[in-house]
């Protein structure tokens, strides 16, 4: 399963890794790869992860999700 993310509110490599690393912590994610100049995040799952829990993930590390599809 893959799926990509539309962030707003980032604008570092901090932000890059925060977002980064809340995505990393969701179960059965296996790689995420974020970009800063794009504001997308994509992650690769092992199996289904809601986008509840992304957006979630991504609004608790301080950030907007504009935007989940799947990739």
């Amino acid at each position: 399963m893959k799926k990509k993310i539309l962030v707003e509110g980032m604008s570092c490599g901090h932000c890059v890794n925060h977002v980064k690393n809340a995505l990393e912590d969701l179960k059965g994610v296996t790689n995420v790869n974020v970009d800063l100049e794009l504001k997308t995040a994509v992650i690769e799952a092992s199996g289904e992860v809601s986008d509840g829990d992304i957006k979630f993930a991504i609004e608790d590390a301080g950030y907007e999700v504009v935007g989940i599809e799947e990739a």
